[in-house]
């Protein structure tokens, strides 16, 4: 897929308040531009996903030749609003400092970036999605648009995601943020380095809702005899140092308020009454062991959207199944295609 990128001239108006100009959304396509008549799959990722999908987070299905073939579909992938991954946010250059935004950047919410996608679509002359796969929070953005312009789609999957943020959702959410505050130098707003430690923390305890016990850490210690366990501990200060490498706390604190933010059903009536009205074709694929977005919430989701498939891959890594279980993945999604 190639990278590029999207500049909105004028002014975008976010919905919790306040604007920016030159709005930009970084996004991946296939090899080639899109023209009338090409099948259009829309890619929407998870909460620190690029819009990379072939080379970074679905590599076994997308690309030339995979199940989403590059040189057959026009294949796209967008990045979220607030990301630190290319799309505008709070590390963007405010253009009155010549410093990043901070926290003077809107903050975001999952409409806004829908709204982005859209403009995105129209400046690409897209007037119908074919398909569109959406995978954690990318689920967010795809009940949005489904219930903003139902007219747009004609297949949709919903992996591991929800219709609207849980209490339990929150609660780690809100864990996130606090580990954020707690580093005095996430509010210095020196330069772009500040709050690396608090996101560290963020990041861990993002990791362990991630992941099912049993996916995990079944393992014991190496040794019978050891004081202070430390092995599961390692593994997380490894994985937090790898990822503050590619992303700042403030982009980071900007994506988790976007997650705060999800609601369908927010000036629509209620949850219910969006899915109950929803006319695509829709499968809902739920992780087993997926403690964000468990059995008990997808399959009662599903059951609202008119004649919406569900389905359940049995796996022992959560939430992760959803980029671990690609070949399980696979067979649900290959029939749509053909």
């Amino acid at each position: 897929m190639i990278r590029h990128l999207y500049r909105h001239k004028g002014t975008f108006g976010f919905e919790a308040g306040g604007s920016i100009d030159n709005l930009e959304v970084a996004y991946h396509t296939s090899p080639w531009d899109y023209s009338p008549g090409k099948k259009v799959i829309w890619l929407c990722h998870a909460l620190t996903a690029s819009s990379d999908a072939e080379g970074e987070w679905w590599p076994a299905l997308v690309g030339p030749g995979k199940l989403l073939d590059t040189e057959k579909f026009f294949v796209i992938c967008a990045n979220v609003l607030g990301s630190a991954c290319g799309s505008s946010g709070p590390a963007s250059t405010n253009p009155k400092t010549g410093k990043p935004y901070y926290f003077d950047f809107p903050r975001v919410t999952v409409h806004d970036t829908v709204k982005a996608f859209d403009l995105l679509r129209e400046h690409l002359g897209i007037q119908k999605i074919d398909m569109v796969i959406s995978t954690s929070m990318g689920g967010f953005m795809t009940f949005d648009w489904l219930a903003w312009k139902p007219e747009l789609f004609d297949k949709v999957f919903f992996i591991a995601t929800g219709a609207r943020v849980t209490p339990w959702l929150t609660g780690f959410n809100s864990a996130m943020k606090m580990a954020l505050y707690a580093d005095p130098t996430f509010k210095e707003h020196k330069n772009l380095k500040g709050g690396m430690d608090g996101l560290k923390a963020a990041r861990t305890i993002a990791l362990l809702t991630y992941r099912s016990e049993e996916g995990l850490f079944k393992q014991e210690e190496d040794s019978p005899d050891v004081m202070f366990a430390d092995k599961a501990g390692s593994y997380y200060r490894h994985q937090s140092s790898k990822f503050v490498k590619d992303w700042d706390a403030y982009s980071y604190l900007y994506v988790c308020d976007e997650v705060d933010s999800n609601n369908v059903g927010r000036g629509r009536g209620g949850v219910e009454k969006v899915l109950n009205g929803i006319t695509a074709d829709c499968t809902f694929v739920c992780m087993s062991s997926d403690e964000l977005f468990p059995p008990e919430d997808m399959k009662p989701w599903s059951e609202m959207v008119p004649g919406a498939k569900y389905f359940q891959i049995e796996t022992p890594y959560g939430h992760d199944g959803f980029l671990i279980e690609t070949e399980a993945i696979g067979r649900i999604i290959a029939p749509s295609l053909l």
